[in-house]
């Protein structure tokens, strides 16, 4: 029996990346065309942000989300769709006054990050475990609010992708299905590699996937150059994988790709290993996720 897994492509991302690549899609209709080309490639599921179409900067708009999905929806081409649910985390103290965000805070409420999800009711969406120093800013994550952001994700049938980007955060995660917040299997995604969380390496992921509950399905990608190995890591540990422009702008050092070929590269190193992509009807039944009425 062929040894199977699921490709992820996330697609945009919500980083300062398109004055860094031509290929990063920025309108509602090439955010949908990327998901849809990455689909063809052979991902099973597509990680959907949402951008200002004039600047190219991070949106939370939720009629921006409503034109991708609807996009997506409306293409003869089946694709998971996944939207992102951890936008509005990020803080960046004044320096005149610290107990205040300075230029570069965008922080949302856990009902205001939900707004797209319960609108659009994709099959999943992200839940973020935790506070993390993101670089030069902290992304905010207290624990009250993931309780009250899970909460309205499982009462909207919707399936968390459980974000883990620290060693602490899979406590949390575990907390959160103890308490009975995480309705049926949980699935984790493990972010490996961003400053300053958790290193993308093979030693990491056995930490974090020892540590899941039982039954549980899990993914894990690095970011930059360590994009390509991480799926290799990955898939050989069982686990499932993800590429794209959110986390990696380029095919090979010097080489810019799209969304599409990144996944192309992905599917060549998995059936080098005699590992072959999921296509989207068999990763719903692997991950048992609801559907929803278009």
């Amino acid at each position: 029996m062929t040894e199977k897994t699921i490709i992820t492509s996330a697609v945009t991302g919500a980083g300062d990346t398109t004055e860094k690549s031509p290929h990063v899609p920025v309108t509602p209709k090439e955010i949908a065309e990327a998901a849809i080309e990455s689909a063809k490639a052979g991902a099973a599921i597509a990680h959907i942000h949402v951008r200002d179409p004039e600047t190219g900067s991070l949106s939370h708009d939720p009629e921006l989300f409503r034109e991708v999905v609807e996009r997506i929806r409306e293409s003869d081409t089946d694709v998971i769709i996944n939207i992102t649910a951890g936008g509005g985390g990020d803080f960046v103290p004044d320096l005149e006054n610290p107990t205040q965000g300075g230029q570069g805070t965008d922080i949302q409420t856990p009902k205001e990050r939900h707004e797209p999800v319960g609108a659009l009711l994709p099959e999943i969406c992200t839940l973020d475990c935790g506070s993390l120093n993101f670089g030069d800013q902290v992304y905010l994550g207290p624990a009250g609010w993931l309780r009250e952001h899970a909460v309205m994700i499982r009462e909207s049938g919707v399936k968390p992708e459980l974000e883990i980007f620290d060693t602490g955060q899979i406590r949390m995660a575990n907390q959160l299905i103890q308490e009975g917040l995480i309705d049926g299997d949980a699935m984790y995604q493990f972010c490996l590699g961003i400053p300053w969380g958790a290193a993308a390496d093979a030693e990491t992921i056995n930490y974090l996937r020892n540590r899941i509950v039982e039954g549980a399905s899990w993914s894990a990608f690095g970011i930059g150059r360590l994009q390509l190995p991480m799926v290799a890591q990955s898939a050989l540990l069982g686990g499932n994988v993800r590429v794209g422009l959110e986390d990696n702008l380029y095919l090979e050092k010097g080489v810019l790709g799209t969304n599409a070929q990144l996944v192309d590269k992905a599917v060549d190193v998995l059936q080098s290993l005699s590992i072959e992509p999921m296509t989207p009807g068999e990763a719903r039944d692997a991950l048992n996720l609801r559907t929803f009425e278009k």
